[in-house]
């Protein structure tokens, strides 16, 4: 995951509170991820498509490369933890502006007071996992070169609102954007601008007289493909949906995976063996981690299973699971990164074509090494850490078919990207 680039402080005050010449102000992002989150329970750092919810916002941040500083205001340590590895620095909220009823912006004119250098604020919310930097590019502008204020994200929305009538208060309820005996088709109707919440900019100076939108104020305008807000469990299967469509997965040119190698206990199995009372060894295989095999396999994607060496299972059951599922086992592998190498180099492909699903310490070379990768929800830490898609499956229990599709995903959408490029280009 790369770090925040640091980019010189030119104007202003420097972060230290010292005065500089040029006359550039200091631009920082700040997500603000309490740890007390009451509808889902430390939903910051929550995954999300295989990536934490706060990586998401965190990643279009840092690739915009428009910040000379990068922070993540929390309380939690977990989440200090997720930050850093995504390139943020920390400001540790005081208790005071850490609880229930403390605002948004109780935090951030705490932020200002302790980074007299900070001039303008980016206040990203980590509940927009479909920001791209593009969208924070243009937003910005707004305030360097066109002299606004403050600048606030918007989406055009198409909904007739209706005065609420409370319950016992009587009366009926009248319309509020609309005359009902002219209803307008939604193409004859422009819509109104709503606030998306995916970020907030605006000067120190509001910040310090306690106004977020405030001075002259201009908006920008997000497609409603990009506009996701996750506030309680429903939103999260919704929400996974749409980043894997609309979400931003990096500078780096998407690539169809072409090989996916897969650990065989840990991953295709739960590691365990089962013995009968005749002294009958057998595994137990998920039909869905099978079905997932030959999904790939009908897309192009070839899939081979790896048997690390001193792996208990024996050669004679290896031989039939590789039947069963239908795809190449190699069995006893030693060195598993020079075997992945060596695979890789034989079919021509780059590392962005590889996949790679393991689970334990001897894994993490090829987990670093592979373009995508993934461990099961019950891998130990050490693999964890170094896995680009985490499952929400076990090992043996569907884990490898949740892969499999998060790959087809991405494949149609890097396709996708392809073709357009080529329109592009004819």
């Amino acid at each position: 995951m790369a770090a925040a680039k640091k980019r010189p402080f030119l104007g202003g005050e420097d972060m230290d509170g010292k005065k500089v010449k040029d006359g550039k102000p200091h631009i920082a992002a700040l997500i603000l991820a309490r740890g007390g989150s009451k509808g889902i329970p430390l939903k910051n750092i929550k995954m999300l498509a295989g990536v934490p919810l706060l990586g998401w916002v965190l990643r279009a941040a840092v690739d915009s490369e428009l910040f000379d500083s990068i922070w993540v205001s929390t309380d939690h340590d977990e989440i200090e933890k997720v930050a850093k590895a995504w390139g943020a620095q920390i400001h540790r909220r005081s208790p005071e502006v850490s609880r229930d009823s403390s605002s948004s912006l109780e935090t951030i004119q705490e932020f200002v007071r302790l980074n007299p250098g900070v001039n303008i604020i980016c206040n990203i919310q980590a509940t927009a996992p479909c920001l791209h930097p593009d969208h924070l590019k243009k937003a910005l502008a707004k305030i360097t070169e066109e002299g606004f204020e403050s600048v606030f994200s918007v989406v055009r929305r198409h909904h007739f609102r209706w005065q609420e009538v409370k319950k016992g208060a009587g009366g009926s309820t009248v319309p509020l954007n609309l005359d009902p005996s002219r209803r307008p088709r939604r193409q004859d109707w422009d819509g109104e601008l709503c606030e998306n919440g995916s970020f907030y900019v605006t000067s120190r100076d509001l910040i310090e007289k306690g106004i977020l939108q405030g001075g002259k104020v201009a908006y920008f305008e997000m497609g409603a493909e990009y506009s996701v807000d996750i506030d309680v469990d429903i939103d999260w299967p919704v929400a996974e949906q749409r980043v894997l469509r609309y979400g931003y997965f990096g500078k780096e040119k998407p690539e169809v995976i072409r090989l996916l190698l897969c650990n065989l206990s840990g991953c295709l199995t739960d590691g365990q063996i089962y013995v009968s009372a005749d002294g009958l060894e057998m595994v137990s295989l998920n039909t869905r981690d099978s079905m997932g095999i030959r999904m790939l396999q009908k897309e192009g994607v070839e899939v081979i299973v790896i048997s690390s060496i001193g792996n208990p299972i024996p050669k004679v059951m290896v031989e039939k699971l590789s039947k069963q599922i239908g795809c190449e086992i190699r069995h006893n592998v030693e060195d598993k990164l020079s075997e992945v190498a060596k695979l890789r180099k034989e079919r021509n492909l780059k590392w962005k074509e590889v996949a790679y699903m393991g689970n334990d310490d001897p894994d993490v070379q090829c987990l670093n090494q592979s373009g995508l990768s993934s461990v099961p929800q019950d891998a130990p830490l050490v693999s964890r850490n170094d896995a680009k898609y985490i499952c929400h499956s076990a090992a043996g229990r569907g884990a490898l078919r949740e892969f499999a599709e998060h790959i087809l995903q991405l494949n149609k959408k890097a396709n996708a990207q392809m073709e357009q490029d080529r329109i592009h280009r004819d």
